[in-house]
């Protein structure tokens, strides 16, 4: 028997919480934390406490980024049997508590996850129809506002063969879409390009490939070529460009500038002309001004953002942007608003654009999936794992309605 798992953040978290979900008996539950902000953190919590209220009887183990960087502070949660850390969250020994241990500092297994070597393949599934592949882990980049490389370690990439048998397994299982996922996927060893050109030839019956989040700077040549050529490559690119205002990208180490953001969009769209862009903003960075904060707002217009991730600055502990100079909490809550407000209604507008249009749309669960550029559909009447062409009908708030042809 398996473990329930409760999962919050990224694609990647989710990937890993598959994998972990074996390694446990029924008797716990594993909570897999996310620590990019403090109100991740928070949720981590609530959804400890939660857990147990629902389900007294059984062990919580906690891991995950924000499990490994305060591991200490969730071991003194009397809710928690155990805290693992993010090195050794793939070892079945980590969850193999027979009772509840009440003495905290015997509850923590979390060592120096710089240290630790590249970890098994990851690959979690929504029902098998969208399946999400793990291809590397940490990070090498140092921008002033993130603690996740704290957490993850430095880049490490899986061996080429290894992602591709952990492909072609999700497909064997019945997975109709592959999502390759990781911390800084475009860092790949080799390329992230050559890996999705790879997979593409050696695995025909992979037909529909996405990638989770990247980092624009890094997409390659040979990317931009699959982008251009390859139909099975989907052409929804989320970007994490962080902001619009080239002084404070500098402020955050972020390796492009607001040019550089804006010219990588244009080549993706030039490549393809049904390209959509998500991306991640972050509003209220210490030091920023209200240019600075409409510059931001502008790169919503500039680089045809369609979904948009906006997260209001957090001060993370130990990170360089938690010491300069905080703005206001609700200047940065307001700047927030303003920004989640025009990113919805450029949604809305692109929602309202498809309507009279054929989307090809694989449906994920509850008659709802999401087209090739992932707009968000419902198709009335449809069971989990179809797919074909469908005409777009109407809207229904944040939905797209839609009937197979």
């Amino acid at each position: 028997m398996s473990a329930q798992t409760i999962t919050l953040g990224c694609r990647l978290n989710f990937a890993e919480s598959e994998a972990m979900r074996v390694l446990a008996g029924d008797d716990a539950i594993i909570v897999n934390s996310c620590a990019v902000t403090n109100e991740a953190v928070r949720q981590t919590r609530q959804a400890i406490r939660r857990a147990h209220r629902e389900a007294p009887d059984k062990r919580i183990i906690v891991t995950g980024c924000a499990a490994q960087l305060d591991p200490t502070s969730f071991a003194e949660m009397p809710e928690v049997s155990r805290v693992v850390g993010n090195a050794e969250k793939y070892s079945a020994s980590s969850f193999a508590l027979t009772r509840r241990d009440d003495s905290w500092a015997s509850k923590i297994l979390v060592s120096d996850v710089m240290a630790a070597p590249v970890p098994p393949v990851a690959a979690g599934f929504l029902a098998r129809v969208r399946s999400f592949v793990a291809v590397q882990t940490g990070c090498d980049h140092r921008c002033t506002f993130c603690s996740i490389w704290q957490a993850r370690g430095a880049s490490r990439s899986l061996p080429y063969e290894a992602v591709r048998d952990a492909v072609t397994r999700e497909l064997d299982a019945g997975a109709r879409e592959i999502v390759l996922t990781g911390v800084d996927i475009t860092s790949f060893e080799g390329g992230l390009g050559p890996l999705c050109q790879r997979l593409l030839a050696d695995l025909p019956n992979l037909q529909r490939l996405r990638l989770s989040s990247l980092d624009s700077i890094e997409i390659d040549d040979a990317l931009m070529e699959l982008v251009a050529g390859e139909p099975r490559l989907l052409p929804h690119f989320h970007l994490s460009l962080q902001a619009g205002d080239d002084l404070i990208l500098k402020r955050m180490k972020r390796r492009h500038s607001r040019a550089q953001a804006v010219e990588t969009v244009q080549r993706l769209k030039a490549a393809r002309n049904d390209v959509t862009i998500g991306a991640d903003l972050i509003a209220g960075f210490p030091t920023e001004s209200e240019g600075a904060a409409l510059n931001s707002l502008k790169l919503l217009d500039d680089c045809d953002i369609v979904t948009a991730h906006i997260f209001p600055f957090s001060p993370r502990p130990n990170t360089p942007a938690a010491r300069m100079p905080q703005l206001e909490r609700e200047i940065v809550k307001a700047r927030a608003a303003r920004l989640r407000q025009a990113a919805e209604e450029r949604r809305m507008s692109w929602l309202d654009s498809l309507i009279g249009t054929d989307q090809t749309v694989l449906i994920e669960n509850s008659e709802k999936g999401h087209s090739d550029g992932f707009a968000p559909v419902r198709i009335a009447g449809t069971k989990r794992g179809d797919l074909g062409t469908a005409r777009i009908i109407g809207r229904n708030v944040d939905k797209l309605v839609g009937i197979f042809e």
